[in-house]
Parts: C-alpha cells; structure tokens; sequence
C-alpha cells in the first residue's frame, strides 16, 4: 500500500491537530490540504526522484506531495553546505529507482562515500511493522489514544522519517522540533506529556550538560537513534534523570532489526548497553565468532532494501552487516564495533569502543576516538583522538583499566571529533590524519 495512506486514514478526525509545534498545531484537514496544493507544484514526473531541500513540518508535507504525485521522496539536509546539496540534487538524474518505490535515503558515509538505498511503500510499512507489532496493547488490556510521538530529529534524516512515519501509523498525533534545542525539548516534552522518545546520543550530552534542567518529567523512556551510544552516556543520562535509556540497531538498508520492549526493560535491567533482542521475524547469527563469542553480525529481516549489493548477502540470504558483535545466554545482542575499525596489533584485537569507553569515563574528556596507525613490526598500533580538557595521565588510565596491548602508544589532541550529520565519528578522516 502506498504510505500516504498513513495520513489520509489516520483515525484523528479532519479538525483535530495532528502536529504539533513549539509555537503552532495543525489539523489534519489543514495538512492533507497542504500536501494536495504541494502536490500540484511538484515539477517532476510520476516514479521519479523528486529532491526535497526542507526540514520540519515542511518536509513531512512535502514528503507526502511526493506520493500524493507519485514520486519519490528524496531528503536533503537544508543545514548541509550549499555545494553538497547541489551535488546530491545534480547525482539524481543517474539514480534509476525501481518501480513502486516511495524514499531514497542515504547510508551514514562513516568509512566512505554515502550510498543511495531506495525503499519501497511495502517495504518501508513493514520495518514499522516489525517494531510497532509487539508495542500493540493485548486483547483485553486497557486502551486510551495514543500519547503524541515527539519526533527531536530533522526529517531530512531516515531517523526522522522513520518515527514521523511509526506515530502516524500507530494513530499518533506528531509534535515536531525544528533543530534540537534543550529548552524547546523540555517545553515539549511536559506540554504534551511524552513519557517515552527517542534522542541522538549528541542530544542526550547536551542534555546531560544542561545545568538549567531539573527534570524531564513525565518522560520515562528514551530510545537512541543514529549515531552508536556509549555506556558511559548512558549511565549519565539515567543517573542525571533517571530515565531508562534503550539501544536499539538497524541499518539503512535493513532498518530496525533488533530494540528493546518495555517488558524486557523491565525485567532485564542488568542489560544496560545491550541493543536489545531481535524482532520478530528476524533471524540473527555471528559469523566465525572468536573465543568471547564476537564475530561479524548477520542478519536475514523479513525484507530489505531493494538495491542491497550481491555482496552483502550470504548464500542462505543473511545480511553481512558489517558489525562486530555477540549474543549473550538470553538472546541480548551486544556491539563490540564495527570490523573494518578492528585494529589487528601483531596479531591481537583490539577494538575502538573499549578503549574509548575508558577514556570518555575520565573526567574533563568530552570525546574520544582510537583508531589503528600503520606500524612496521605489529602492523597497525592503536592511536587515540581524544576532546576536551584533563589533567589526568590518560596512558596511566588506561593502564589501570586494560590490558597493555590495547592501551594507545599516543594521544592526539583535537577541538572535537569529525562526525557525520547523524553524529557517527568519521574515522576514515581521522585515519587519513595519520
């Protein structure tokens, strides 16, 4: 079905608000009117790409004009540097999406060039199937409307999209933020009582680093989106606020795989830095696990993109996602990081995450990043970027904290990390430093 179906079958009546801002709400009559007078302005052709430079309340209209036209909605950041737009907007014209498809998103670009993934209308409704599914309340269980899906996440991100889209099909009003900000985030959050969202580990920080804020009540749960969490923000995050922190993983080509349910956070504690458990219908294994059970993540969803490359397939149809992981005696899966960052030190492993868990956990480190440097005898030898201000011996830390071959043999000192628009740390810019 087509997904514009979301918003014209919404069960809210045409004169009750569906979204909402800091400053306005709209009706869903108001909204399907924008989009048919949107629609009619669209100078592109039915089943082609039609490039959307917009962000909030204007993208979420323009994204259904694109359907509503038959088009394909393709999102760009009006934050991104004017040469970057032009670029992606020119790069369409070779893009030959297949038939029935409804978005073009792009990969995160961490260890190259961003890739275009085009999604089917089918496809796309059941990545939110898969995880809205089991949310559903059980027969016989008390009902109410839905509470309002705070959406603190530009819409020109697949983050964005997807939870826009996941609150409507779950017959939730939106309350959308134009650019993250603190302030607005608490306003929101206790006007329209959420009690559960979703937040970038960068907005959990600012956050977390907000002395002006004494509580985010009602709000009870967070899940983290676009960018991996560290178990250090996390802690920090619930200890500051008392709020359960939940990962979560997917990737663009295979969306949400494996999360977490509220009765698992429940009754799993202890599983604080997990991603969670895969959802049903999806199918997990490790690939040549070592002796910690760590190995390359593969998983088969129930669909995935359509223009996922031969090569990420298994034989038997599992995904290589390119993923470090393990699975734990209950079924928790746990990411060890990605195996292209993988620093092989004559021989043994050493894995980013770790290290820099130790480091973020000192104080005055704002960030950190360890990456592997060429090195003629071992091969490569761990290197650590590392932002902020310490007075501690950060070699001494880690030595109190990992055994010696994972300790850095230096530590350079920078501003602040590169990162990708969704906040992942662009170590091929960092490697490329050494």
């Amino acid at each position: 079905m087509s997904l514009l179906r979301l918003l014209v079958e919404h069960p809210l009546a045409d004169g009750e608000p569906l979204v909402h801002t800091l400053d306005a709400s709209l009706t869903k009559g108001e909204i399907v009117d924008r989009v048919e007078a949107e629609a009619t302005k669209l100078n592109v052709g039915a089943g082609q790409p039609a490039p959307i430079v917009a962000d909030g309340v204007d993208a979420l209209i323009a994204m259904f004009a694109c359907w509503r036209a038959g088009a394909i909605f393709v999102p760009i950041n009006p934050r991104q540097p004017r040469a970057v737009i032009d670029d992606t907007v020119r790069s369409m014209s070779s893009l030959a999406p297949p038939p029935g498809s409804a978005i073009v998103q792009w990969t995160s670009g961490t260890t190259g060039r961003p890739k275009p993934v085009t999604r089917t209308h089918d496809g796309y409704l059941e990545i939110i199937d898969r995880v809205l599914e089991p949310l559903r309340a059980k027969p016989g269980s008390r009902t109410g409307p839905p509470s309002p899906n705070l959406i603190p996440v530009s819409m020109a991100l697949n983050a964005g999209i997807y939870n826009a889209l996941f609150g409507l099909r779950a017959g939730a009003p939106l309350v959308m933020m134009d650019g993250f900000d603190t302030s607005n985030f608490v306003t929101l959050v206790g006007r329209h009582q959420i009690r559960s969202t979703v937040l970038a580990p960068a907005a959990m920080a600012m956050l977390s680093d907000d002395t002006s804020i004494e509580s985010l009540a009602p709000l009870r749960y967070v899940r983290s989106i676009t960018a991996p969490l560290s178990l250090f923000q996390a802690r920090r995050f619930t200890a500051r606020f008392g709020v359960t922190v939940l990962n979560g993983y997917g990737q663009a080509e295979t969306g949400e795989v494996i999360g977490w349910t509220a009765a698992d956070a429940k009754q799993h504690p202890g599983k604080l830095g997990a991603v969670g458990r895969p959802h049903p219908g999806v199918e997990i294994r490790i690939d040549d696990p070592d002796g910690d059970r760590v190995g390359e993540l593969l998983v088969k969803p129930p669909s995935t993109a359509v223009d996922l490359a031969p090569d990420r397939l298994t034989a038997d149809g599992f995904v290589r996602t390119g993923d470090l992981a393990r699975v734990d005696d209950d079924g928790f899966v746990w990411l060890e990081g990605r195996l292209s960052d993988l620093i092989n030190r004559g021989g043994l492993k050493v894995y980013p995450e770790e290290v820099e868990e130790v480091l973020v956990a000192t104080p005055g480190v704002r960030e950190a990043a360890v990456v592997g440097a060429p090195d003629e005898r071992l091969g490569e030898v761990p290197v650590a970027f590392v932002a902020g201000e310490t007075d501690s011996d950060l070699e001494a830390v880690c030595r109190r904290h990992l055994v010696p071959y994972k300790v850095p043999v230096r530590f350079e000192w920078v501003d602040r990390l590169p990162r990708s628009e969704t906040g992942k740390v662009l170590r091929r810019e960092l490697a490329a430093r050494l």
